[in-house]
């Protein structure tokens, strides 16, 4: 299977919370530029799953309609800023283990998406994250371990 694991666009610096930061102009052009390569690369995707935080939920959407896929956003509670990387592993190898080749998009935040880069490849040293860049792991469900491939940032082009 392959997993992205992507981080959101630039964000704007103040809101009323976390959670409510959105997504600036070159933030929306980040998640963009990036939304292009996958398509460019022809990448398809069994599941995205996203963050509740808008600036997540806003990248995540852009990507998808530049996919034109009809996958569904699903929104899981557990992978904010600072949550488990272990619980979204756990997550990917029950609900994946009838369908090892799917390819899964994960949309969430620093640090935790350095987190789960080394959660899913067992230490393998995670990458530092700039806004809207994406991880591709392969990895194997039955062995639960994967091997970094690739990272890209919008910057990188």
């Amino acid at each position: 299977m392959r997993i992205f694991v992507m981080r959101h666009g630039q964000a704007q610096s103040i809101a009323p919370s976390d959670l409510s930061r959105e997504l600036t102009s070159d933030g929306q052009d980040e998640a963009e530029i990036m939304a292009k390569k996958l398509v460019d690369q022809k990448q398809h995707f069994d599941a995205i799953f996203v963050s509740p935080y808008v600036r997540a939920q806003q990248t995540a959407k852009i990507v998808k309609n530049i996919l034109s896929t009809a996958t569904t956003l699903t929104t899981l509670e557990f992978i904010t800023p600072e949550d488990s990387a272990k619980q979204m592993h756990n997550y990917i190898d029950v609900a994946f283990i009838d369908n090892p080749q799917a390819n899964v998009l994960i949309v969430s935040h620093m640090p935790l998406v350095c987190y789960l880069v080394e959660e899913f490849t067992c230490g393998q040293h995670a990458p530092l994250f700039e806004t809207a860049s994406i991880a591709v792991i392969d990895y194997d469900i039955s062995a639960a371990k994967g091997q970094l491939i690739s990272h890209t940032a919008p910057t990188s082009f």
